[in-house]
Formats: structure tokens, sequence, C-alpha cells
């Protein structure tokens, strides 16, 4: 993906590449787009007899942004079933032999489909950030706080909002209940709409055929990031948004332990794309066997105790990483973990590189 220098360059790039669609528009086009009488709608869709408005639209600062994803990815499915029958992957697939199907077309045994729910921290955050500023303390209005962001916080004014914002809120990834609770209730409710949208394999043999929840962004919260305004938890535009469900870049003040009890609130049981959790360390931490036993202590309390889903480590230093971005010839070997995947540091975009630095460096 290309990155841009500042706000104008990609609200030029906006502008040239995509146009707002209507319902009606982009309804008649995914239509034509699957062909061949291939319905886009499963069962379920045409038993409730129309889909919303609303599901196709999300307005941003005045550009109308399509993203009705139900539509798009059951075309794809569609088209994947008619055109790429992924041979390979439906034959190491349970019962795919069996039952003489592919994977689309609904040979295996399960099927789930699970989305990316991208800057879990980011909502909690903001929503934290709203409720207190604006409709507890009445710090700031929500005149103020829609025109700050516009702004992304350039103004001498707004960019007080911004302190207050990021300064004077709890914070996910703290242990604390006030924001904790607010994401919980928030993702409860994702959760439970999401089922109700089937995918195409449903009623044809799997078990399953709808979608779940999945907090694995890979490293997909920096184009997303890119993509997206600035947010009421202080965050300017086009920032990569908090990966997985770790929280935002220093925001979790008071350790890995709370780090791990705000995280185990999440509905782990139901969000089983992957609740993604992210840490990291530096060496010189781990260096005593004492640390490394509380390492371990403190995994086996995470897992046993609080019924978390996942955590992965990174042992390096900031000024490694730093170094490696500048002397990339001198750290050819250096590998980091992403967001479920490791790669070689150097290979990575500048701001993906740019995200890892940023995490917190936990000490014990």
């Amino acid at each position: 993906m290309e990155e841009y220098k500042d706000k104008a360059s990609f609200e030029e790039f906006f502008k040239q590449n995509y146009v707002p669609l209507d319902y009606k528009s982009i309804r008649n086009e995914m239509r034509e787009a699957a062909g061949d009488g291939w319905s886009l709608f499963t069962d379920e869709y045409k038993f409730r007899g129309k889909i919303d408005k609303k599901d196709f639209i999300v307005h941003m600062t005045g550009d109308a942004y399509c993203t009705f994803e139900e539509i798009v990815e059951n075309a794809i499915d569609k088209a994947s079933e008619r055109d790429v029958p992924d041979v390979l992957c439906s034959a190491l697939t349970d019962d795919c032999i069996g039952r003489g199907k592919t994977i689309k077309e609904g040979g295996a045994v399960y099927d789930f489909i699970s989305g990316l729910q991208v800057g879990i921290a980011n909502m909690a955050d903001s929503l934290a950030a709203i409720k207190k500023l604006v409709y507890e303390e009445k710090k700031i209005t929500k005149e103020q706080l829609w025109n700050a962001i516009l702004d992304d916080f350039q103004s001498e004014e707004n960019k007080k909002i911004q302190e207050m914002l990021i300064n004077d809120v709890p914070k996910y990834g703290n242990d604390d209940d006030y924001v904790d609770q607010l994401v919980v209730e928030a993702y409860d409710s994702y959760l439970d709409e999401i089922k109700k949208y089937p995918n195409t394999r449903y009623h044809r043999g799997p078990i399953g055929g709808i979608r779940y929840g999945g907090t694995s962004s890979i490293s997909a919260n920096v184009g997303q990031g890119m993509g997206t305004i600035a947010t009421p938890d202080g965050r300017n535009a086009f920032e990569p948004l908090a990966e997985g469900s770790s929280p935002a870049h220093n925001a979790d003040k008071n350790g890995p332990t709370a780090v791990f009890k705000t995280v185990a609130k999440l509905p782990t049981e139901k969000i089983t794309g992957g609740v993604l959790l992210n840490q990291k360390m530096t060496p010189q931490m781990l260096s005593t066997e004492e640390n490394k036993q509380k390492l371990e202590m403190l995994i086996r309390t995470f897992f046993n105790r609080l019924h978390g889903y996942h955590v992965q480590y990174n042992i390096v230093s900031r000024e490694t990483l730093i170094d490696a971005q500048k002397h990339p010839e001198k750290h050819k070997d250096l590998i980091v973990r992403v967001a479920g995947y490791s790669a070689f540091f150097n290979v990575l975009s500048k701001k993906t590189q740019d995200d890892i630095i940023g995490r917190t460096e936990q000490t014990l």
C-alpha cells in the first residue's frame, strides 16, 4: 500500500479513486457482478425480504464509504465457488473428499467466517472519553469534540482537547472497569448482531455457516488506520489503529498483569476467530532466572485462571528495532512477531515497523 505524507495527499488519492455509492447502485452492480443467476443473498436474506440501506453505507466526513460486508463477501464466495475450486485446500479439509464438494460448495464439516474487528482499544478509549468528558464532567460539548476530530486536533484549542482525551480519561489495558466494561458491552452487541448474517454455505452441509468475532488483525491496523479520520481517544487521523485486543500504544500504564485482566474481560468464548494480544519486553528484562519464572507464572495464570485466549511476545529492545530501521544491513536476521505471524523486520513497511516499535515495553 502506498504511504501518504499528509492528510491532503491522502484525500486527493481518495477523491480520484473512490466514488460515493448509494444503496441502489451498489445492489445492482454487485448482483450483475455475480452473474448467471447467482444470488448474493442467502435464504435467510430472502426470507427477511430486504436489506436496510444503513447496512451498505457509512458516511465519513462527507464521503460515502461503501462497506456492506455481507454482499461483498458473498459475492467473492460465489465467484470463488464457481471459478476457483481451491482443490489443494479442499483436499486437506475434512470432509470435502467424502462429500465430493470443495470448501466453497459446503464440503467442510465446520464452516465459520470471522471478520476482523480492528481498533478494539480505540473504541474502548473513545467511548470512555465521550462518557467522561462530554456527558459526566461536561468539559467539552459534542460539537467541540466533533470539530476537533474534523480538524485532526490541529488548532491550539483542539490540541488542548486532544490532551484531555489522552490524559484525563481511563484507558483500556489498565484493569479499569470504567473503560473495560464499555468495550465489553459494545462488543457483545456486535457479536449478537453478526450471527444474523450467514455465509453462502449456510444450510448446505457444514456445521455453522455463520459469522463470529475475531480480533486477529494481522497488520491491517496500519492500513485501516490510513483510511480512518481522527478518533475521540485522541488518535490523529491516518495513524495506525490499535492491533488485535492489545491496548493502544503506551496507554497501558499498570504493567502486564493489568493488561491480562483487561483482555480477559472480553467475551473470549464468543470471539473464536482469535483474541490477539501482543506484548513486548527487552532481553535484559529476562536476563535473570527469577524474571523468567515470573513471566512463566504470569502466562500460566493468564490461561489457567483468567481463561485467556492468546498472547505473543517480542523480546527485543526499542533501541535494536530503531537501529534495524536505520541500518537494515546490520540486522538481516532480525525476526519479530507482527500479529499472529513472524516476519523479518526489514521486509515490513515503515509504518508497520513504527507500529511495532511503538508498542509498550512491559516490566515484571
